[in-house]
């Protein structure tokens, strides 16, 4: 699970936007791209546009 303070200053990489941390998933999804960025093990986002999921 991230931490509400981290999640605070995290952006999209593509466009700069707010993103929604969805725990159950463990992802980060921009609703604004389509795109769910995953969080690896340790709790670290993989904020990469070229390893994003498009959705």
């Amino acid at each position: 699970m991230l931490k509400k303070d981290f999640l605070d200053i995290l952006v999209c990489p593509k466009c700069k936007g707010k993103i929604k941390y969805e725990a159950k998933k463990n992802a980060i999804i921009c609703n604004k791209c389509r795109l769910k960025y995953h969080v690896l093990d340790g709790d670290i986002p993989d904020m990469l546009i070229e390893d994003a999921e498009k959705f």
